[in-house]
């Protein structure tokens, strides 16, 4: 049996409940939906043709997602706190102070064919050098050093000022010599760390 409700009035068409509370809407004995005093009840699986832009609640499950979701890139977050920890480095830069433990350091080396001046900010701490060159000190910084291994070091002229132990620079020999340099910001200071290596 079919009934209709007639709701073509002025006041439109009004179904009031029991003392429960609950409008239930059922279909061949099974309830699909009910109404109660927050609003519908049920999980509208027979809901069709809904607009998404009238949800205001709720969570929608990724599987009903279609199409590919834009990659978050941070460009819209806003009133995000600065980094005000002063117990941690920033990403670069900064200084680390008090005792510090390092383990298994390694220096980076530069290889140098021909004549240069050591790069303290983008070279390694150790050259490696073979043939014949001029080395020209760098600007004197405070606390920066440099080791030279030179392959055949009587092919090393020396430019620059250089405060060497003994009061001058070593006589090289023709075969692996080590150099050591260290600066106090005012001078460079170096020894012959090694040589006739073979």
């Amino acid at each position: 049996m079919t009934t209709k409700f007639n709701a073509d009035t002025s006041e439109g068409l009004k179904i009031i409940s029991d003392n429960s509370g609950l409008i239930e809407f059922q279909s061949a004995g099974v309830t699909k939906a009910g109404v109660n005093a927050t609003g519908l009840t049920g999980d509208a699986s027979q809901v069709t043709a809904l607009n998404a832009a009238a949800v205001t609640s709720g969570t929608l499950p990724m599987a009903r997602l279609s199409g590919t979701l834009p990659a978050l890139n941070g460009s819209a977050l806003t009133s995000l706190p600065a980094q005000t920890d002063a117990s941690k480095l920033p990403l670069a830069g900064g200084t680390l102070t008090g005792n510090i433990t390092l383990e298994a350091v390694t220096e980076t080396k530069t290889t140098k064919t021909g004549s240069f001046t050591p790069n303290l900010t983008d070279d390694g701490t150790l050259y490696s050098c073979s043939g014949t060159m001029t080395i020209t000190m760098p600007s004197a910084t405070a606390g920066k050093s440099f080791t030279i291994i030179h392959a055949s070091a009587n092919q090393i002229t020396w430019s620059g000022t250089i405060k060497w132990n003994g009061g001058s620079a070593p006589t090289a020999a023709t075969a692996i010599e080590i150099y050591v340099f260290v600066s106090d910001g005012t001078n460079w200071y170096a020894n012959q760390a090694g040589t006739g290596y073979a």
